[in-house]
């Protein structure tokens, strides 16, 4: 049988690696249901808050590569600062002003970013310190979600919500009262220290089938697109399954024992950021830990310190917090968790 020639390039063979910017656009790509789910329960705002936050991250990233002397059209290109903005802007209401997105970009990519070296020398992930910032700042406007559509009484049209954005105005006989509504977390927390019961607080129209209300078909979708990054072998499972696997592990003999005061695992895996943190926040490379079961213990520390805060914290959700403590932690882990070299 006749043997078919293939044409070889001489040795020495490597790999081919991504490349940061290959990374960034497949993350941006595992995004994007989750988007568009966010933008069918809580309108168009979700979109122009990305608008908002990718143009003033781009901005600063620019003006400062200018200010480092480093090469804007390179690193402007990478799609690291956009991820950043994108991952921010899924975090805050879809109608919270415009000076928002400026003041938690600025910290996010001048200070988070920049202030520590650029690229791969952040010690925490930038786009949760930009959060984390504003909500500590000013937490009036970071707790104006909008109502998921089924539950919402006046639908903004697209120009309406870019009003509401950039100008803080309403249409005539509409109040923020009408349109914004407690997060299901927060309905939760309220009705806990009010001193009513789980099945009392659950008969709110904000809850749904195993989680909130419009949340949990976008934490569905955003599990979705953690799943495709996993396939893609863009992250590693260490940190998604453990922070999941730890939340489950531990409210699941809490709810069996008594769920008229406990959440089912399925509504805490379900409600809030915690899909979106342990897929795409949490598996930060950089701010992270580096071996498999540093990865393991990172996002350990993550899941269990979203269950305190939540529980026992002044925030409905604390995955934010999370992952900025187990950012300090990450490089203790590490040295604790590397592998032992070869032939000692």
């Amino acid at each position: 049988m006749k043997r078919q020639a293939f044409k070889t390039s001489q040795a020495p063979h490597i790999p081919s690696t991504a490349t940061v910017g290959q990374v960034m656009r497949q993350v941006l790509y595992a995004l994007i249901p989750g988007i568009l789910l966010q933008i069918v329960f809580f309108g168009p705002g979700v979109l122009v808050q990305i608008a908002l936050a990718t143009g003033f991250a781009l901005g600063f990233e620019a003006l400062m590569l200018r200010m480092r002397e480093r090469s804007i059209a390179r690193f402007l290109g990478d799609g690291s600062a956009v991820v950043t903005a994108v991952l921010f802007a899924l975090c805050i209401p879809p109608l919270a002003p415009w000076w928002i997105s400026a003041v938690a970009m600025l910290m996010a990519i001048v200070v988070a970013k920049h202030l520590y070296g650029g690229l791969g020398q952040n010690v925490f992930n930038p786009a949760m310190i930009g959060y984390v910032v504003v909500l500590i700042s000013f937490p009036k406007y970071l707790t104006r979600w909008q109502a998921p559509a089924d539950l919402s009484t006046h639908s903004l049209s697209f120009n309406e919500t870019l009003a509401a954005i950039l100008h803080g105005a309403l249409p005539e006989g509409v109040s923020w009262d009408s349109i914004t509504q407690a997060t299901p977390l927060d309905t939760l927390k309220t009705g806990m220290h009010a001193g009513e019961s789980l099945p009392e607080i659950m008969q709110s129209p904000v809850f749904g089938q195993f989680g909130g209300m419009g949340w949990e078909w976008v934490a569905a979708a955003y599990l979705a697109g953690g799943l495709y990054l996993l396939a893609r072998r863009i992250i590693t499972w260490q940190v998604p399954v453990s922070t999941l696997g730890v939340v489950a592990a531990v409210t699941l003999p809490f709810w069996l024992l008594d769920p008229v005061t406990h959440l089912s695992p399925a509504q805490h895996l379900f409600s809030g950021a915690l899909m979106l943190g342990a897929f795409f926040i949490a598996t930060d490379p950089v701010s992270g830990c580096t071996s498999n079961l540093g990865r393991l213990w990172f996002g350990l520390g993550v899941g269990l310190i979203t269950l305190v805060i939540r529980q026992w914290g002044g925030y409905p959700d604390g995955v934010a917090f999370a992952v900025l403590l187990m950012n300090m932690a990450a490089p203790l882990i590490d040295r604790y968790t590397r592998p032992r070299a070869y032939g000692t």
